[in-house]
């Protein structure tokens, strides 16, 4: 897995991740967010265009940083997920949780216009 982030306006960050989200890699990225979200009030895509595979400690990372996020007043949203992925998203109900987009672009201006 690697990680790479962006500040790609005021308080808005890019982070895109790639590879398998599971629980040996997801410390790392959980980190890297944190980071981010602990700041307040940050608005944050993560694109996930280059992730292969994600089981339970990548889901559970992702719940943790979208709370983290809420809890500042922050917002997570995800772009780029691949069709297999998107089914467990939905399967497991983190298309109600998280705003989702096709593209980075579509995420961007979304939070642009919020």
């Amino acid at each position: 897995m690697s990680i790479w982030r962006e500040e790609i306006g005021n308080e808005t960050w890019l982070v895109g991740v790639s590879g398998r989200l599971d629980h040996l890699q997801t410390p790392e990225l959980e980190s890297e967010l944190l980071e981010i979200a602990g700041s307040g009030d940050q608005r944050m895509i993560i694109d996930m265009t280059e992730v292969t595979y994600v089981n339970s400690g990548g889901l559970r990372c992702l719940v943790t940083i979208w709370r983290k996020a809420q809890q500042g007043n922050g917002i997570v949203v995800l772009s780029g997920i691949n069709p297999s992925l998107m089914d467990l998203f939905t399967t497991v109900g983190f298309h109600k949780v998280f705003d989702i987009y096709a593209t980075t672009g579509e995420a961007k201006q979304a939070l642009e216009a919020s």
